[in-house]
Formats: C-alpha cells, structure tokens, sequence
C-alpha cells in the first residue's frame, strides 16, 4: 500500500509541477536567458537532492545512492542531448521565444515513453535474465561508437515520422506565433513548430534507448529507475538554456559520457559472475570521469577551425 501511495504521489507531484511550469512561471511566451535558466537548474537540482533525502530516511542508504547515481547518469546523458536539440533548433530556425514551449510539450512526450521503456525493460530482466547482458554490450557498443563520432549530424528529412506525418497533413512554411495549428481557407494545417516537437520527441526516443538501460545496470528497482529518470528530465529545458550558449567549451565531456556508458555496460556484464560492484564506487567513477571531461574541456580548449 505504501508503494502504491509513493506512486501515486510521485506521479502527482510531475503533474503540478508541469502546470505551474507551463501555466504560471511561462504563461507568456519569452526568452530565456542564462540567469533565469540558472535559477532554475539550482531549484531543479536542489528538488531532485531533497527528494533523494526523502529516499534516504524512507529506504536507506544503498537505495539513495541508487538513486543519486542513476541522476547522475541520466543528467549526464542530457549535456549530449543538449547538442542535438541546439542543432534542431538552429536547423528549424526556432525563436528563442518558443523554444521552452517545444522543449516542454517534448518533456511531456519523454515522460510517456519512457516510463513505458521502464516498465518494459524491469520486466524484460525480470523475466528473461539473460537480456541483461545484451543491454550490456549494446551499452560497450555505443560507448565505443560515440567516441569514434566527430561531430553530431542532425537529418529531418530522413525522420520517418516526420515523413509520415507529412505525408498526411499539411504543414505550412511559415511559423505562426506560438501556434501548432492554423486554419488556412478553412483547412487545419500544422506549423512548422509541431514539426519540431515530433523531431524532438523522436530523436529524444532514441536517447532512452542509451539511457534506460543504462539506469537499470544501477538498479532494477523500477521506482528509484523511474524517479531519477524523471527528476533529471524535469531540468533539462532549464539545463539546455542555461548551456547551450557554453556547450562548445566542453567538447571533451562527449568522451566522458562514452567511457560511463562502457563503465555501465561492463557492469552489467560481470553482474553475472556475481562481481558486484559497490554502489559507491559506481557513483565515485561517474562523477571522476565527469569532473576530468569538463577540467580537459577547459584547460585544453578546442581550436578554432
């Protein structure tokens, strides 16, 4: 019963949150600039931190550190995803004044699906314990893939739901305020923005495939997987704006998320041969190799082309 009221609560919680964000803080649309975002990634970080001492007093500490680590990861992961949806932007030409709006209803979008990935992949373990290890080396083989990438290509075109939805619905050329829709001689046409928040729900789909398992190699306990993928979701619009205008700076973190992801795959697959390593540790090495990718970044910069 007590599982089911935290489920409930959690979920609740989401929901207020995503309202006072949407309908009080950015009723009107506007820009947001990197003191705002700031703001609101210290408030974000700050909840999700209360939140883990909540854990801790309620399941302990083994638990809490789950939760921390996976936090940690996942918020990780999100500084790449920042890359792709400033490339998204750019490609689309999106106004800084809508940008939020996209990056919110693109929230909403990755909260449904992955908490179907969720449920999914803790069942999927649960019941076929063999997957594990296949979720390990899919992790040691985009670990190894994203180092060898150099630089990171965005193709609409090529997006097939995008092309789908093309395909059966009009959309017009031009952007219409804030708008999604428009009525052009009586016929509901899409705008050019929806087309952004399909691109930016589809390519955030195939960021939880690298997420989502990456998070169960920590723990398969599917509320801790839920809730620190969810509270590292929620700062993500305020992390993107805080960021992207910096994001060039840490071009060597690209390469510590590589060796977290190998790190994560390598983990689940020793888990076999009952080598368990501590949590502790696993959160130490995360957070070492994140502070040595962002020092590197800074004291290494990057040469003009």
């Amino acid at each position: 019963m007590s599982q089911t009221i935290l489920w409930i609560g959690f979920n609740l919680f989401i929901i207020i949150m995503l309202a006072l964000d949407l309908g009080v803080f950015n009723r009107k649309a506007h820009e947001i600039k990197v003191k705002e975002a700031l703001l609101w990634s210290f408030f974000w970080i700050l909840l999700s931190l209360i939140f883990n001492l909540g854990i801790y007093f309620y399941k302990g500490t083994e638990i809490a550190l789950q939760f921390l680590t996976g936090y940690l990861i996942e918020k990780s992961l999100s500084i790449d995803n920042i890359f792709v949806f400033l490339m998204i932007f750019t490609y689309f030409k999106v106004s800084p004044l809508y940008q939020h709006k996209v990056l919110f209803f693109g929230i909403i979008g990755a909260i449904i699906f992955r908490a179907i990935f969720i449920f999914a992949g803790v069942a999927l373990i649960e019941n076929f314990h063999w997957i594990i290890y296949m979720f390990g080396v899919f992790l040691i083989f985009t670990g190894f893939k994203m180092i060898s990438e150099k630089e990171k290509e965005i193709h609409p075109e090529k997006n097939p739901v995008l092309r789908l939805f093309r395909k059966f619905f009009p959309v017009t050329d031009e952007y219409s305020g804030s708008n999604f829709f428009i009525r052009i001689e009586g016929k509901l046409h899409a705008t050019p923005l929806l087309v952004v928040v399909l691109v930016v729900e589809t390519t955030d789909i195939i960021f939880a495939v690298d997420s989502i398992p990456a998070i169960l190699a920590i723990t398969s306990d599917p509320f801790i997987v839920y809730t620190s993928n969810l509270m590292a979701i929620l700062g993500l619009r305020a992390l993107y704006f805080a960021l992207s205008a910096v994001m060039q700076l840490f071009h060597y973190i690209h390469y510590g998320l590589s060796l977290i992801l190998v790190l994560v795959g390598v983990k689940m697959l020793i888990s076999g041969f009952d080598i368990k390593i501590p949590i502790y540790i696993t959160l130490s090495l995360v957070g070492i190799i994140l502070l040595i990718s962002i020092l590197a970044s800074l004291i290494f910069p990057k040469k003009k082309s």
